[in-house]
């Protein structure tokens, strides 16, 4: 590829030379000692990295790099500054998603050095989202079959495993999962009932309640979506996914009985995502009940079925979400009249 392209702001203008002669050798380097115009230059041109200086008058690096997240999201940020306080570093950290910090002083050898890693991280990350692209293409129509073969086991969840997906992916961005992560949460909330293939028509279709054996029956799902999918290596991080989406927060889920942190990220917002869609959608054994009555449903099971964090996050977006799930719903039912008319 071309060089990298590399942002440095800092508004001491002798600071500012010295940070673009140790660079300028080996990357493309723009400039500025505004950050208010580096903003500006970041909605024209793409950047690898940004480097940015601590405190300066217009608004400090940290604010600064905050908003050149929002701006350039996958740009790798570093802050340079003379403070090693820890409430600082924190922020940084938590909100302008700063890779690393270097401290002044510091010598050319060891700024080189961690500009050079932070694109080795930016590479890596954007060859493993490549990777991710280049599976959802690869695995594209066996997954449209399978989505449909589920479909068509059950009228009543026509279109589930993409509007739980739709719910999940959205959650993912709110929490501003990396796209990679994001990716793989994607194509589990697509596949994540895929096991429900080796369950009997018998118990999926069944009104009354279901017996302690039918009920084991349905959490053998997990075991079979396990077992479909485990040849497939190019997998192995969403079958991680798909293995754990019915833990509970508590430990008090299925199969395994973890808790908490130890479930997956994305197996925990694929939880919330399924429950709600459970719940709010119709079933010939259950009434179907309002999205607001679902919501306040999982926020009453955060902290034991659900994790609090993924239920707060799907109440904020809700509103937006259910906009995308309605265009999904049209799109679900236009193709299967066109099935139907063929």
């Amino acid at each position: 590829m071309d060089k990298y392209k590399i942002l440095i702001v800092d508004d001491e203008p002798d600071n500012l030379a010295l940070l673009y002669r140790t660079l300028r050798g080996k990357y493309d380097i723009a400039k500025s000692t505004s950050p208010l115009m580096a903003l500006e230059i970041l909605k024209q041109e793409n950047f690898h990295c940004i480097l940015s200086d601590h405190k300066m008058p217009e608004m400090d690096g940290v604010e600064f790099l905050k908003r050149s997240c929002e701006i350039s999201p996958n740009t790798m940020r570093l802050l340079v500054t003379a403070y090693s306080d820890a409430s600082i570093l924190i922020d940084a950290i938590n909100y302008a998603k700063i890779y690393r910090y270097i401290k002044k002083p510091y010598n050319p050898e060891e700024l080189i050095l961690i500009v050079s890693n932070a694109l080795e991280y930016w590479q890596l990350r954007h060859d493993n989202n490549n990777l991710i692209n280049d599976l959802k293409d690869l695995f594209a129509g066996t997954i449209t079959a399978i989505v449909e073969a589920l479909d068509a086991k059950d009228s009543y969840t026509l279109g589930r495993s993409r509007r739980v997906t739709c719910y999940a992916v959205e959650i993912a961005k709110a929490l501003h999962l990396s796209e990679i992560t994001t990716g793989k949460i994607e194509l589990a909330g697509l596949l994540h009932d895929i096991g429900m293939i080796g369950v009997s028509d018998d118990i999926l279709a069944k009104v009354e309640a279901l017996s302690k054996d039918e009920y084991s029956e349905i959490q053998k799902h997990v075991y079979h979506s396990i077992k479909i999918l485990d040849d497939i290596k190019q997998l192995k991080d969403v079958i991680e996914i798909i293995k754990y989406h019915h833990e509970f927060y508590d430990g008090n889920g299925y199969p395994y009985g973890i808790k908490g942190e130890d479930i997956p990220i994305g197996s925990r917002i694929i939880a919330v995502a399924d429950a709600f869609d459970s719940m709010v959608t119709p079933k010939i054994y259950r009434k179907q009940i309002t999205p607001n009555e679902a919501m306040a449903k999982i926020k009453d099971l955060a902290g034991k079925q659900f994790d609090p964090i993924v239920t707060e996050t799907l109440e904020q977006i809700l509103p937006e979400v259910l906009k995308e799930i309605k265009v999904l719903e049209m799109e679900v039912a236009n193709k299967a009249k066109q099935d139907s008319s063929v």
